[in-house]
């Protein structure tokens, strides 16, 4: 069963309702809180980014900078300082977007897709960076670069035995994912697990190089005001990563973190829940935060209503 989280209120009038689960661990890797059905694989969508990312890493990949990290782990809007890192890193493994099997699209930030129009590339698609990566890891070990996608290929073996052993997650049945590539689904309680790992890894180690890139270039892992984004600009320290439908996880460095799934997917959810379990994780509460907990609903411009996260639910 999900629980109701997030309510939206136009007018004094409950207007709708978001419902999910949410799990929030301590530093001791325990549930202080458990929502819905928090031990249930989901398919963490892009949450799986940064898990993908430490096997590039553990397979060779050696980017140029934090940013050229970053791109790998992104949901990025395809504005040009995204699309310039995704063609740099293709061009230094010799490379081109017709390499890449990711579909072709439109950014998703509203300029740069605007001044993209009307064609498509597979650069513009939010997860051009991880793919563009994955070329440069099959570059290094000698793997193919066709079939690249494929569950059986070696770069995808490795992907899934990477975060098999982040998460503890026994190996089951794999989707595909939006981009093409395998997903793998993991309960919200081992989601949570591996951000948590991430965040307290030795700096040095793949883990802690991939949360360092992040929290260093929340720009580069998604774009002009994303959740990500703003989340991470408000809270020093957070490492967070969003996926589609309704997923977010995170955690701060000392090792508390988060995960949710919202049942109905809808992204209008996702920053109210977000910033009332920091909030429950005891971060310090700035005027930031209370600007990004409470988005305004209009009516006719003017602010007649707010999405919230459901009091004293979280």
């Amino acid at each position: 069963m999900t629980v109701e989280l997030v309510e939206v209120v136009r007018s004094g009038f409950r207007e709708c309702v978001h419902s999910g689960s949410v799990v929030i661990l301590g530093a001791d890797g325990e549930p202080t809180l458990a929502l819905g059905e928090v031990h249930v694989p989901i398919f963490p969508r892009s949450t799986n980014k940064p898990m993908q990312a430490i096997t590039l890493l553990r397979n060779g990949f050696e980017p140029l900078d934090d940013a050229e990290l970053a791109i790998a782990t992104a949901s990025h809007y395809g504005e040009p300082d995204h699309v310039a890192l995704v063609e740099r890193l293709l061009d230094r493994f010799g490379f081109d977007e017709k390499s890449l099997e990711c579909p072709p699209d439109l950014p998703q930030d509203e300029r740069a897709r605007a001044e993209a129009l009307p064609e498509p590339r597979r650069v513009y698609m939010n997860c051009s960076g991880k793919h563009a990566a994955m070329l440069a890891t099959c570059a290094v070990n000698g793997w193919p670069i066709e079939g690249y996608l494929d569950q059986a290929h070696p770069l995808q073996q490795a992907v899934i035995a990477t975060i098999t052993d982040l998460t503890g997650e026994p190996e089951t049945d794999l989707g595909i994912d939006g981009c093409g590539l395998p997903i793998i689904p993991v309960s919200l309680v081992n989601l949570a697990r591996a951000f948590a790992a991430m965040a307290t890894a030795a700096p040095g180690s793949s883990q802690r190089r991939v949360a360092d890139a992040i929290r260093a270039n929340p720009r580069v892992i998604s774009g002009t005001n994303a959740p990500d984004l703003l989340t991470m600009r408000a809270t020093p320290g957070l490492v967070c990563k969003i996926g589609a439908d309704g997923v977010h996880a995170g955690a701060l460095p000392d090792g508390t973190a988060f995960a949710y799934k919202i049942a109905d997917g809808h992204d209008r959810a996702r920053i109210p829940l977000t910033l009332a379990i920091l909030h429950r994780m005891g971060v310090e509460w700035t005027a930031a935060h209370a600007d990004l907990a409470a988005p305004p609903v209009l009516g006719g411009g003017a602010r007649v209503g707010v999405v919230r996260a459901i009091p004293g639910v979280v």
